[in-house]
């Protein structure tokens, strides 16, 4: 389980370290694509296929679902971790999400979103100030 948010630099190659405390679960490797609100999701290799295989098995009929596919499959990427538990992370990806030297990653339990801080700063504010109403949305959904 991903939890928790840290911290930690791209360095020119485009690689960044992944926490300590994250790096057992993702030795066998991992998979980094496109996420949702300008970030990237790490998923371990295992949970990816999981989800692959969904989108894998959305209506091809439905434009939402291959907008959707093709925004996850198409931007995906296997990556390792090097012996200093980085990532490379592609060109692209850090064009996407806007990464430039200052990054977060923040473990949200069976992922890893990886962010520049200054958006994360801002996505972060925005959710605290609505905290009450994201609640109560949820708790319609029965959470």
């Amino acid at each position: 389980m991903f939890i928790g948010e840290y911290k930690h630099n791209l360095d020119s190659k485009g690689r960044l370290a992944i926490p300590a405390k994250f790096r057992p679960q993702i030795k066998n490797g991992a998979v980094v694509t496109r996420g949702l609100d300008n970030c990237l999701f790490l998923y371990p290799k295992t949970a990816w296929l999981e989800i692959a295989k969904k989108l894998a098995n959305l209506p091809i009929s439905q434009s939402k679902a291959r907008a959707f596919s093709r925004l996850m499959l198409g931007g995906a990427m296997e990556v390792d971790v090097d012996s200093q538990g980085r990532i490379t992370l592609p060109e692209y990806l850090r064009k996407f999400s806007f990464l430039k030297k200052k990054a977060v990653v923040a473990g949200l339990y069976d992922r890893m979103e990886i962010w520049d801080e200054e958006k994360w700063n801002e996505y972060k504010t925005g959710a605290e100030r609505e905290s009450g109403a994201i609640a109560e949305a949820l708790g319609e959904l029965g959470v």
